[in-house]
Protein backbone atom coordinates (compact mmCIF):
# COMPACT_ATOMS: atom_id res chain seq x y z
CA UNK A 1 0.00 0.00 0.00
CA UNK A 2 1.43 3.07 -0.75
CA UNK A 3 2.11 5.76 2.28
CA UNK A 4 0.15 8.73 2.05
CA UNK A 5 1.71 10.93 5.31
CA UNK A 6 1.63 14.45 5.03
CA UNK A 7 -1.36 14.45 2.53
CA UNK A 8 -4.37 16.15 5.19
CA UNK A 9 -1.75 18.47 6.19
CA UNK A 10 -0.54 19.40 2.46
CA UNK A 11 -4.60 19.72 1.87
CA UNK A 12 -5.38 22.02 4.16
CA UNK A 13 -2.71 24.12 3.20
CA UNK A 14 -3.06 24.43 -0.67
CA UNK A 15 -6.40 24.44 0.02
CA UNK A 16 -6.28 27.58 2.23
CA UNK A 17 -4.04 29.34 0.02
CA UNK A 18 -6.18 29.15 -3.24
CA UNK A 19 -8.11 31.97 -1.38
CA UNK A 20 -5.13 33.78 0.73
CA UNK A 21 -3.84 34.58 -2.39
CA UNK A 22 -4.74 37.01 -5.04
CA UNK A 23 -4.45 33.92 -7.69
CA UNK A 24 -7.11 31.70 -7.04
CA UNK A 25 -9.67 35.05 -7.04
CA UNK A 26 -7.96 35.67 -10.20
CA UNK A 27 -8.60 32.22 -11.57
CA UNK A 28 -12.52 32.49 -10.47
CA UNK A 29 -13.12 36.08 -11.90
CA UNK A 30 -11.59 34.71 -15.38
CA UNK A 31 -13.74 31.41 -15.19
CA UNK A 32 -16.88 33.11 -14.33
CA UNK A 33 -16.93 35.35 -16.90
CA UNK A 34 -15.08 33.72 -19.41
CA UNK A 35 -17.79 31.07 -19.09
CA UNK A 36 -20.52 32.86 -18.72
CA UNK A 37 -20.03 35.31 -21.68
CA UNK A 38 -19.57 32.03 -23.92
CA UNK A 39 -22.72 30.47 -22.51
CA UNK A 40 -24.50 33.83 -23.04
CA UNK A 41 -23.13 35.37 -25.94
CA UNK A 42 -25.03 35.91 -29.31
CA UNK A 43 -22.23 34.66 -30.96
CA UNK A 44 -21.35 31.68 -29.57
CA UNK A 45 -23.66 29.62 -26.87
CA UNK A 46 -26.57 31.81 -27.61
CA UNK A 47 -28.24 30.63 -23.90
CA UNK A 48 -30.92 33.37 -23.54
CA UNK A 49 -31.60 33.58 -27.96
CA UNK A 50 -32.55 29.52 -27.91
CA UNK A 51 -34.50 30.29 -24.34
CA UNK A 52 -34.09 25.98 -24.14
CA UNK A 53 -34.54 24.44 -20.78
CA UNK A 54 -31.03 22.54 -20.67
CA UNK A 55 -27.23 23.75 -19.88
CA UNK A 56 -25.83 22.36 -23.40
CA UNK A 57 -24.69 25.83 -24.43
CA UNK A 58 -22.77 25.65 -20.96
CA UNK A 59 -21.39 22.45 -21.40
CA UNK A 60 -20.43 22.64 -24.80
CA UNK A 61 -17.29 25.03 -23.87
CA UNK A 62 -16.52 23.78 -20.29
CA UNK A 63 -13.52 21.22 -21.65
CA UNK A 64 -11.93 24.24 -24.27
CA UNK A 65 -12.51 26.50 -21.50
CA UNK A 66 -10.74 23.85 -18.59
CA UNK A 67 -8.01 23.63 -21.51
CA UNK A 68 -6.48 26.93 -20.69
CA UNK A 69 -7.23 27.39 -17.16
CA UNK A 70 -6.79 24.51 -14.85
CA UNK A 71 -3.22 23.99 -16.49
CA UNK A 72 -2.53 27.65 -15.82
CA UNK A 73 -4.12 26.70 -11.97
CA UNK A 74 -1.80 23.54 -11.99
CA UNK A 75 1.69 25.36 -13.72
CA UNK A 76 3.05 26.57 -10.22
CA UNK A 77 2.13 23.42 -8.06
CA UNK A 78 5.25 21.91 -8.27
CA UNK A 79 7.19 24.03 -10.64
CA UNK A 80 7.55 26.99 -8.12
CA UNK A 81 8.99 25.11 -5.35
CA UNK A 82 11.46 23.29 -7.84
CA UNK A 83 12.62 26.79 -8.61
CA UNK A 84 12.76 28.39 -5.57
CA UNK A 85 14.50 25.17 -3.55
CA UNK A 86 11.44 24.81 -1.40
CA UNK A 87 10.59 21.02 -2.72
CA UNK A 88 13.60 19.44 -1.41
CA UNK A 89 13.03 20.92 2.04
CA UNK A 90 8.97 19.13 1.99
CA UNK A 91 10.41 16.04 0.97
CA UNK A 92 12.72 16.27 4.17
CA UNK A 93 9.19 16.62 6.37
CA UNK A 94 7.87 13.84 7.26
CA UNK A 95 5.77 13.88 4.82
CA UNK A 96 6.17 11.41 1.72
CA UNK A 97 5.84 12.28 -1.86
CA UNK A 98 2.85 10.58 -2.40
CA UNK A 99 1.24 12.09 0.25
CA UNK A 100 2.66 15.58 -0.49
CA UNK A 101 1.57 15.12 -4.39
CA UNK A 102 -2.18 13.98 -3.90
CA UNK A 103 -2.59 16.72 -0.79
CA UNK A 104 -2.04 18.77 -3.60
CA UNK A 105 -4.04 17.43 -6.26
CA UNK A 106 -7.10 17.00 -3.76
CA UNK A 107 -6.69 20.81 -2.90
CA UNK A 108 -6.98 21.70 -6.49
CA UNK A 109 -9.86 19.64 -7.62
CA UNK A 110 -12.05 20.77 -4.61
CA UNK A 111 -10.45 24.45 -5.70
CA UNK A 112 -11.68 23.56 -9.25
CA UNK A 113 -14.83 21.75 -8.04
CA UNK A 114 -15.55 25.01 -5.57
CA UNK A 115 -15.46 27.39 -8.86
CA UNK A 116 -18.21 25.03 -10.48
CA UNK A 117 -20.79 25.70 -7.75
CA UNK A 118 -20.16 29.38 -8.49
CA UNK A 119 -21.82 29.06 -11.97
CA UNK A 120 -25.40 28.20 -9.99
CA UNK A 121 -26.63 31.17 -11.59
CA UNK A 122 -26.85 29.43 -14.70
CA UNK A 123 -28.50 26.83 -13.59
CA UNK A 124 -31.25 29.17 -11.53
CA UNK A 125 -31.73 30.56 -15.37
CA UNK A 126 -32.62 27.17 -16.75
CA UNK A 127 -35.01 25.86 -13.63
CA UNK A 128 -36.58 29.91 -14.73
CA UNK A 129 -36.85 28.66 -18.13
CA UNK A 130 -38.69 25.72 -17.88
CA UNK A 131 -38.36 22.03 -16.46
CA UNK A 132 -34.98 20.95 -17.05
CA UNK A 133 -33.80 17.19 -17.12
CA UNK A 134 -31.93 17.34 -13.48
CA UNK A 135 -30.41 14.00 -14.33
CA UNK A 136 -28.70 15.37 -17.12
CA UNK A 137 -27.68 18.73 -15.42
CA UNK A 138 -25.93 16.56 -12.42
CA UNK A 139 -24.42 14.34 -14.97
CA UNK A 140 -22.96 17.62 -16.88
CA UNK A 141 -21.28 19.14 -14.04
CA UNK A 142 -19.95 15.40 -13.07
CA UNK A 143 -18.53 15.21 -16.13
CA UNK A 144 -17.47 19.00 -16.06
CA UNK A 145 -15.48 17.87 -12.84
CA UNK A 146 -13.93 14.79 -13.98
CA UNK A 147 -12.49 16.92 -17.04
CA UNK A 148 -10.93 19.30 -14.16
CA UNK A 149 -9.38 16.82 -12.36
CA UNK A 150 -8.02 15.16 -15.73
CA UNK A 151 -6.58 18.07 -16.92
CA UNK A 152 -5.22 19.20 -13.10
CA UNK A 153 -3.39 15.63 -13.42
CA UNK A 154 -2.19 16.72 -16.84
CA UNK A 155 -0.58 19.63 -15.49
CA UNK A 156 0.67 18.43 -12.20
CA UNK A 157 2.91 15.94 -14.04
CA UNK A 158 4.52 18.83 -16.37
CA UNK A 159 5.01 20.82 -13.00
CA UNK A 160 6.30 18.13 -11.49
CA UNK A 161 8.87 18.13 -14.19
CA UNK A 162 10.06 21.39 -14.82
CA UNK A 163 11.23 24.48 -12.81
CA UNK A 164 9.59 26.60 -15.42
CA UNK A 165 6.05 27.49 -15.24
CA UNK A 166 5.45 28.56 -18.70
CA UNK A 167 6.85 25.35 -19.93
CA UNK A 168 5.18 23.48 -17.91
CA UNK A 169 1.77 25.43 -18.64
CA UNK A 170 2.87 25.31 -22.35
CA UNK A 171 2.97 21.05 -22.68
CA UNK A 172 0.19 20.31 -20.02
CA UNK A 173 -2.02 22.83 -22.67
CA UNK A 174 -0.64 21.17 -26.01
CA UNK A 175 -1.70 17.42 -24.16
CA UNK A 176 -4.63 18.24 -22.89
CA UNK A 177 -5.99 19.68 -26.27
CA UNK A 178 -4.29 16.33 -27.98
CA UNK A 179 -6.52 14.74 -25.95
CA UNK A 180 -9.63 16.74 -26.79
CA UNK A 181 -8.87 16.64 -30.57
CA UNK A 182 -9.07 12.90 -30.90
CA UNK A 183 -12.47 13.46 -30.35
CA UNK A 184 -13.64 15.44 -33.06
CA UNK A 185 -14.97 14.22 -36.17
CA UNK A 186 -12.19 15.21 -38.52
CA UNK A 187 -9.22 13.76 -36.78
CA UNK A 188 -11.13 10.32 -36.45
CA UNK A 189 -12.31 10.81 -40.08
CA UNK A 190 -8.64 11.19 -41.14
CA UNK A 191 -7.28 8.69 -38.85
CA UNK A 192 -9.97 5.73 -39.93
CA UNK A 193 -8.66 6.66 -44.03
CA UNK A 194 -5.37 6.40 -43.17
CA UNK A 195 -4.96 3.56 -40.60
CA UNK A 196 -8.46 1.96 -41.06
CA UNK A 197 -11.24 1.74 -38.70
CA UNK A 198 -9.74 -0.32 -35.70
CA UNK A 199 -7.44 2.61 -34.83
CA UNK A 200 -10.05 5.04 -35.72
CA UNK A 201 -11.36 3.22 -32.74
CA UNK A 202 -8.82 3.09 -30.33
CA UNK A 203 -8.75 6.67 -30.82
CA UNK A 204 -11.97 7.71 -29.68
CA UNK A 205 -11.69 5.63 -26.71
CA UNK A 206 -8.93 7.85 -25.87
CA UNK A 207 -10.57 10.80 -26.20
CA UNK A 208 -11.71 13.16 -23.53
CA UNK A 209 -14.86 15.08 -25.75
CA UNK A 210 -16.38 11.65 -26.70
CA UNK A 211 -16.51 10.70 -22.77
CA UNK A 212 -17.24 13.85 -21.45
CA UNK A 213 -20.25 14.69 -24.23
CA UNK A 214 -21.80 10.91 -23.26
CA UNK A 215 -22.15 12.55 -19.60
CA UNK A 216 -23.51 15.43 -20.55
CA UNK A 217 -25.72 13.47 -22.68
CA UNK A 218 -27.02 11.69 -19.26
CA UNK A 219 -25.72 8.45 -19.87
CA UNK A 220 -23.08 7.33 -17.18
CA UNK A 221 -21.59 4.21 -18.78
CA UNK A 222 -19.07 2.07 -16.20
CA UNK A 223 -16.54 2.37 -19.33
CA UNK A 224 -17.03 6.30 -19.53
CA UNK A 225 -15.98 6.47 -16.08
CA UNK A 226 -13.06 4.41 -15.64
CA UNK A 227 -11.81 5.99 -18.35
CA UNK A 228 -11.57 9.38 -16.20
CA UNK A 229 -10.68 7.27 -13.39
CA UNK A 230 -7.80 5.48 -14.65
CA UNK A 231 -6.92 8.94 -17.16
CA UNK A 232 -5.81 11.01 -14.11
CA UNK A 233 -4.74 7.88 -11.91
CA UNK A 234 -2.21 7.41 -14.23
CA UNK A 235 -0.76 10.89 -14.40
CA UNK A 236 -0.79 10.84 -11.30
CA UNK A 237 1.58 8.37 -10.73
CA UNK A 238 3.70 9.96 -13.45
CA UNK A 239 3.91 12.52 -11.52
CA UNK A 240 4.30 11.16 -7.95
CA UNK A 241 6.96 8.85 -9.94
CA UNK A 242 8.94 12.31 -11.46
CA UNK A 243 8.74 13.55 -7.83
CA UNK A 244 10.39 10.49 -6.37
CA UNK A 245 13.19 11.18 -8.72
CA UNK A 246 13.48 14.46 -7.30
CA UNK A 247 13.65 13.16 -4.32
CA UNK A 248 16.20 10.45 -5.25
CA UNK A 249 18.57 13.51 -6.89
Amino acid sequence: MIPLTGLKPVFKREFVAYFTSPIGYVFIVIFLVASGYLTLSRDFGRFLDLRQADLAPFFAYIPWLFVILVPAAAMRLWAEERKAGTVELLLTLPVTPEGAYLGKFFAGWGFLGFSLLLTWPVVFQVARLGDPDWGVILTGYLACFLTAGAYLAVGMFFSALSRNQVVAFIFAVAACVAFLLLGLPRTQGAVGRLFGGYLEDLLAGLSLADHFETLTRGLVEIGGLAFFLLFTAGWLAAGMLALRQTKAA
